[in-house]
């Protein structure tokens, strides 16, 4: 009898054959890195616990992207979904000059071309956002910059349509406009839902009033939200989704990589970031001492720790992801949670660095 073994998501099945006359070899079983898991709720969808973003892809002057990378993003993107991830996020202003909307092309040519998604690509739930661009003036033009990257990630329908930021400190109308926009990608099928990014707590609350009246539900919102990132805005915001039923996706949950512990003073990452981190990092010791302290007790990394403060916050957190060892340590993030204690000492840790990361600048109150 020749036996072999194969797993598909969480389950390993065992297939016999009564051929005796053969006996033939095979890889071993390849289990989940984490196992078991269960999707969260995100308006009308079940999303892993954990996404991925995907701003890198394509941007060179931040993340240094090259069209070499590619084949490992496709295979970093295969090992996300060997494991369970089913939230990617996107925007299509992701792509340096020239690679502009790149983001979506690779992410679409992902899904197609993706062996394990055969007659599957739906359960890929794709979180884009439409750039508030100045000459995006009315909500048909709004409506056509969803059709465009639907075009350009080869599906006929988002997980999530969202407005990348709010206008409404030097456009107003525009962002009414913008909304409408929402309203009618919703309307005529184009996504399942809809959502906002950078927006703050009292333009939270008039959008998803706004939503409302036109019978369209806030999916999510979409907000720089990690250790680094919680101040008195943040966690309003936080809890004005907790109030309303909407799902908060934290991005930048390892505050662009000063979470890691990968950098120091002494070592700063090429580019711009290393002038914001000239800034800051000198002033996160308590911080960064405590993730390693808890990481070190863990048997976990530090950055699975800082990605898991946020999954414990009832946040869906979305790293990005360069390479397949990104996914590999991301991953351990998931299938165990902190204690209250650790919460806390995390915490507290953190206000007691006298350093947090800047908000972004579209961010509004």
């Amino acid at each position: 009898m020749a036996l072999t073994l194969s797993t598909t998501k969480t389950f390993t099945n065992i297939n016999c054959s009564n051929n005796t006359s053969n006996i033939t070899t095979f890889k071993p079983l390849k289990l989940p890195l984490f196992w078991p898991w269960q999707k969260v709720k995100m308006g009308p969808l079940s999303v892993s616990p954990m996404g991925f973003g995907t701003w890198a892809w394509g941007n060179q002057l931040l993340w240094g992207y090259q069209t070499s990378m590619d084949d490992q993003l496709q295979q970093a993107f295969e090992l996300a979904l060997e494991n369970g991830i089913n939230l990617f996020d996107t925007a299509d202003s992701y792509g340096t000059g020239r690679l502009n909307g790149q983001s979506e092309r690779l992410l679409g040519k992902f899904i197609k071309e993706s062996q394990g998604l055969k007659g599957k690509q739906n359960e890929v739930v794709v979180a884009t956002k439409f750039a508030a661009y100045p000459w995006r003036l009315t909500s048909g033009q709004f409506v056509n910059a969803c059709r465009a990257s639907l075009d350009r990630l080869q599906i006929d329908q988002l997980g999530i349509g969202q407005l990348h930021w709010s206008t409404a400190n030097y456009a107003p109308l525009q962002e009414l406009v913008l909304w409408d926009g929402l309203v009618q990608m919703y309307e005529k099928g184009l996504v399942r839902a809809v959502g906002v990014s950078n927006y703050g707590p009292q333009q939270l609350v008039k959008i998803h009033d706004y939503l409302k009246t036109r019978g369209v539900p806030l999916c999510s919102a979409q907000v720089q939200f990690s250790l680094l990132s919680m101040g008195k805005e943040q966690l309003e915001i936080k809890s004005i989704c907790d109030e309303l039923g909407i799902r908060l996706i934290s991005y930048s949950p390892l505050g662009l990589g000063m979470l890691t512990g990968k950098y120091s003073s002494s070592k700063l990452p090429t580019g711009p970031r290393s002038l914001l981190f000239r800034q800051i990092l000198p002033g996160l010791e308590p911080l960064l001492l405590a993730l390693s302290e808890i990481a070190k007790k863990r048997g976990k990394t530090m950055p699975q720790v800082a990605i898991n403060w946020c999954i414990c916050k009832g946040t869906v957190p979305i790293p990005g992801i360069k390479s397949v060892r990104h996914v590999e340590d991301n991953l351990g993030a998931l299938g165990w949670k902190l204690t209250n204690d650790e919460q806390l000492q995390l915490e507290y840790a953190a206000k007691e660095s006298p350093k947090s990361m800047i908000q972004n600048i579209f961010q509004t109150r």
